[in-house]
């Protein structure tokens, strides 16, 4: 039976093989008598499973060897608390800055005052582009500067991240990467500390991961919980407490599906981004060359993963997404504080569900 085509913003489509694989092996791991989840997490089967997770996903990022793995619960969500809580205090007057482009990381920004100075230091009106980089307003003293690389809702990505110190400022940067994580190459001269829920490009939900530079360990405030204190993690190879172990052991099988993709002489994680960008270029495509759809989002920044679209008649959205279902087109409602619609191409989704897309798009058109 064909599955249909699942556009969820996440938790998202993962590839068949994964799950297939993951089934095969649900009630005896490589001969170990046991299912990953009754595993212990100390035991010598888990070590394996989580030990090669870490390689594989260092590999595939490029992730330099002063910089630590955590493998931790919680969500990004639960990062716009542990952040700070950890960094805040790296300078004495607890300043930090946060660029908002969008409702996640005007979320980080929110959470953030509860410890300290956190000062909103750019904004996107209307969420459709990226403040340039020369006028946010950078404070010298600031612990760290905070952006989400990619916002789910608003479908607005940065394609090149920020050069902190030709701007002026030596904090390190720290980024929200939960909805593009391992779509594309991270440039880790530029990027201290990345953060992301695993529920869209990695596995299922439940795994939140957390890679950073060494020397940012070590400065968590009093009131820190340890279970969220980085440097006891860090310590404690992510096992301070009970890790999400089989969502760990999910995305270890998605880590290994992504080493192995080919595109033409392309292998790997410049495989995936490949196709992502065929993907992303296909449906603008046809949305920009429609008198019935439009994406209000700068060109300049618009998302490859999540791709939010309008119809211009609005009455036509029930019908719409009556017809997309009935087509095995799934999960296309836009957030419910953006409206329209939504469709999110991790790197999970094949060309083919976005070819299908396409086509009901088309063919939509001409029925209206």
């Amino acid at each position: 039976m064909s599955r249909p085509y699942n556009f969820s913003p996440g938790p998202a489509t993962l590839p068949e093989s994964v799950l297939q694989q993951a089934a095969a092996e649900m009630l005896d791991w490589h001969g170990s008598g046991m299912s990953v989840m009754e595993m212990s997490h100390r035991g010598r089967d888990y070590g394996l499973i989580i030990e090669q997770c870490e390689a594989d996903l260092r590999a595939l990022l490029a992730i330099p060897l002063h910089y630590r793995v955590l493998f931790l619960q919680g969500g990004a969500q639960a990062q716009n608390a542990v952040l700070p809580l950890n960094l805040a205090a790296l300078k004495p007057q607890r300043q930090m800055d946060y660029v908002v482009t969008g409702s996640w990381s005007q979320k980080s920004a929110e959470e953030a005052l509860k410890y300290g100075d956190a000062q909103v230091v750019a904004k996107a009106d209307g969420y459709t582009h990226i403040p340039n980089p020369a006028t946010w307003r950078l404070r010298p003293q600031a612990s760290y500067v905070h952006l989400c690389s990619n916002e789910t809702v608003h479908g607005v990505e940065f394609h090149q991240l920020p050069d902190l110190r030709a701007l002026g400022s030596g904090a390190p940067l720290a980024i929200d990467f939960s909805s593009h994580v391992l779509s594309r190459p991270l440039d880790w001269s530029r990027v201290a500390l990345a953060y992301g829920g695993a529920q869209k490009n990695i596995g299922p939900a439940g795994l939140t991961l957390v890679v950073l530079r060494e020397d940012l360990l070590g400065h968590a405030l009093p009131i820190c919980p340890s279970v969220f204190d980085y440097r006891l993690q860090a310590n404690n190879q992510s096992m301070l407490n009970t890790p999400p172990t089989y969502a760990i052991y999910i995305a270890g099988l998605t880590l290994q599906w992504i080493k192995a993709q080919r595109e033409g002489d392309l292998t790997g994680l410049a495989a995936v981004e490949a196709r992502n960008i065929a993907k992303a270029q296909l449906l603008y495509d046809c949305i920009d060359g429609s008198q019935l759809y439009e994406n209000r989002v700068d060109p300049a920044c618009r998302s490859r993963m999540n791709v939010p679209f309008f119809l211009r008649d609005e009455s036509r959205n029930a019908a719409f997404l009556a017809g997309a279902a009935e087509r095995g087109l799934l999960q296309l409602k836009g957030h419910k504080m953006v409206g329209g619609m939504r469709a999110s191409l991790y790197n999970a989704m094949p060309l083919a569900g976005v070819q299908a897309l396409v086509e009901w798009l088309r063919e939509f058109e001409r029925q209206s």
